[in-house]
């Protein structure tokens, strides 16, 4: 399960602004064995064998927009006559010694059959040298493969560019206007509203970055990209009108904005011109003053009146009021309480005694008037009815005479 040693070609910077150089040669890893099986151990020993990978050198400038491009045979061996477009590869790019890119710049793939973009605007805090470590995948072989990207950062030269003007495009996507040809095809469309002088590209971000929502499935729908613009010539009247209040105003109702000259970016690209923003550098903002510290004295006022001194006062009286008040007040309710708990005890005796002597009466008296009835009872002369006499058939009406007359027994009997 050896490893072989692949040729690959060179990795061009569309818009680095300086050669590139690259190594000639790359380790391809995860190839098949000898035997048919996947080739998954040679992948990891050569791997752990692999001591140098694809070296590419690029030029970033500060201030300016970059932009390199990943393309499947940049890093893998493809078969002869084989199409790029049609082997899926996707790609993991990350600083060197880091899990994750710089800050200023970004990774971007559509799809595996499309290619991955590296793209940003490097500031003056990373001036200097970083590498940054892409890995491609072939997804249909499991091939993998490293390359190494040194980026160069420098200074941008030529004078600044003070006026600067991004704008909405909402008919592409951001991997749309990456490649060179649809940038140079922009800036020569938007040169037509922006004369004299020429236009560089100064940074390229995503609608969805920029708080965007993703368009619906529907044909033609884009997520639209923002592109910055800048320049040493003035802005021209037709652009300024775009930026103007009352264009802005218009925009808030819902009307279409003030464009006195010909869009020439139309068909092709499609401008939001309400997201239009011009910023002009050339005249330097005023510096922030540093406060002087000062004596500690104020300035004489004349409309400044301080308070006079206090007179002295006597704060006893008040005190005294203070407590003594609520002292008394809880004083002749707790003696107001005391002559009704301890002082009204012998009439409300009374009325219990009462209200006990009433319950007796009501008592004995129902105790007699039972004594009475069950004396009336007892004294009945009427004969007893039949479905009380102890042999009385319901059924037949047959009864048989009782050897005692029960007549006389009382339907009450006496308790006692």
């Amino acid at each position: 399960m050896a490893h072989a040693r692949v040729p690959l070609g060179l990795a061009i910077a569309p818009s680095g602004g300086g050669p590139s150089a690259s190594h000639p040669l790359l380790w391809r890893w995860g190839r098949r064995g000898d035997d048919g099986a996947p080739g998954v151990l040679a992948g990891c020993l050569a791997e752990l064998g692999a001591t140098e990978a694809q070296r590419t050198s690029l030029y970033p400038l500060v201030g300016r927009f970059f932009v390199h491009t990943l393309e499947p045979a940049t890093f893998l061996s493809l078969p002869e006559h084989a199409v790029p477009s049609t082997i899926p590869v996707t790609y993991h790019a990350h600083l060197q010694g880091h899990p994750d890119l710089p800050r200023w710049l970004r990774y971007t793939q559509r799809s595996p059959h499309h290619p991955g973009f590296l793209y940003g605007v490097a500031t003056p805090e990373d001036l200097g040298r970083q590498v940054i470590e892409v890995t491609a995948y072939n997804r249909n072989t499991f091939d993998t493969a490293l390359q190494r990207l040194t980026l160069l950062i420098r200074d941008p030269e030529g004078p600044p560019l003070p006026y600067q003007a991004e704008l909405l495009v909402r008919s592409h996507d951001v991997e749309e206007v990456l490649p060179s040809t649809p940038a140079s095809h922009f800036l020569a469309a938007l040169a037509g509203l922006w004369q004299p002088g020429e236009l560089k590209l100064i940074n390229v971000t995503s609608a969805l970055d920029r708080g965007g929502r993703v368009p619906l499935p529907i044909g033609g729908q884009k997520e639209g990209v923002y592109i910055k613009v800048g320049s040493v010539s003035p802005f021209s009247t037709c652009l300024k009108m775009v930026a103007s209040p009352d264009s802005h105003a218009r925009c808030a109702r819902g009307q279409p904005p003030l464009l006195s000259c010909y869009d020439s970016l139309a068909p092709h690209f499609r401008i939001d011109w309400c997201n239009v923003s011009l910023v002009d550098k050339s005249v330097p903002e005023p510096a922030d003053e540093v406060p002087t510290p000062g004596d500690g004295i104020l300035e004489h006022d004349p409309f400044f009146c301080p308070p006079t001194e206090a007179t002295a006062r006597d704060f006893l009286t008040d005190a005294l009021v203070t407590l003594l008040v609520p002292l008394l007040v809880a004083l002749l309710l707790t003696l107001l309480l005391a002559y009704v708990m301890c002082c009204r005890r012998e009439g409300r005796l009374k009325r219990d005694l009462a209200t006990s002597d009433i319950q007796m009466v009501h008592h004995c008296t129902i105790h007699e008037n039972t004594e009475e009835l069950r004396q009336m009872a007892a004294r009945r002369e009427v004969p007893r009815p039949l479905s009380t006499l102890p042999m009385f058939n319901v059924r037949t009406g047959e009864r048989i005479a009782p050897r005692v007359d029960s007549a006389q027994v009382p339907l009450i009997l006496d308790q006692h």
